[in-house]
């Protein structure tokens, strides 16, 4: 999607700031001993007072209302009977629609003391999503988002799950631009006032792709290493980027 009007930002920032209430809301309920069903029910009923519904759920069939994954999942978790349990590391991805709009958010959350060394993890997965943000602006090219990530994610030892990409959104889940890589690359296409994408790079202490599970939904890195993620939809201006799925100021 392309913003052309201002009612379009409204409209943005509106599913933007739901899909990001609900991950908090989540986030803050988080204890061991819940299973990762109830957690998505907490999700659920948030989007549901809202009057947003649930994208991969709409858009997919998906068999819950956000995606929970759990330690080795890495991503599109189905909720359901796994227990929580302290030192884990739960990924939280939440994404709606309500009016026509869609926004997309994610983040890697602890479940009490971690491991240091997955500690510093989420540290450094955050701040590889806001160096990846503070690459969009119109006029700018994609492969800068991948670039700057790369090489931070380089500097620190890290390495970037390669098969699990940024993407258009705004009036659909997944749309133009697809395929926005958040690892080294060479993409020539340039971003465009208005442009709505995701920043979303999976950072691991030594995965390289994703893998699917027997569920036909979950997915593991390959090979098998720790690995965040932290997402957020943004508008590219001239100016930089607009965050749009931040969450109400408490």
């Amino acid at each position: 999607m392309t913003i052309t009007q201002e009612a379009q930002l409204e409209g943005l920032k509106q599913i933007g700031r739901i899909v990001a209430d609900t991950m908090q809301r989540m986030a803050k309920a988080l204890e061991p001993g819940m299973t990762t069903a109830e957690l998505d029910r907490i999700g659920q009923a948030c989007l549901d007072r809202e009057g947003a519904v649930s994208a991969p759920q709409s858009t997919y069939g998906f068999p819950g209302a956000t995606c929970i994954s759990v330690n080795e999942e890495i991503a599109h978790g189905i909720p359901g009977t796994r227990v929580i349990n302290a030192g884990d590391l739960v990924n939280i991805d939440v994404s709606a629609s309500k009016d026509g709009f869609f926004a997309d958010t994610g983040a890697t959350w602890q479940v009490g003391r971690v491991r240091p060394a997955l500690d510093r993890l989420c540290r450094d997965g955050r701040r590889a999503t806001q160096i990846g943000i503070a690459q969009v602006g119109a006029g700018r090219q994609l492969s800068g988002i991948g670039n700057a990530i790369g090489s931070f994610a380089k500097a620190n030892g890290y390495t970037l799950i390669r098969n699990l990409a940024s993407h258009g959104v705004g009036q659909s889940l997944h749309e133009y631009p697809e395929e926005i890589a958040t690892w080294p690359n060479r993409d020539r296409r340039r971003i465009e006032k208005g442009l709505v994408l995701t920043v979303e790079p999976f950072l691991s202490t030594g995965g390289l792709s994703a893998t699917d599970g027997d569920d036909g939904w979950t997915l593991y890195s390959e090979p098998r290493a720790s690995c965040v993620q932290y997402e957020h939809t943004v508008v590219a201006t001239d100016r930089g980027a607009i965050i749009v799925t931040m969450p109400t100021p408490a």
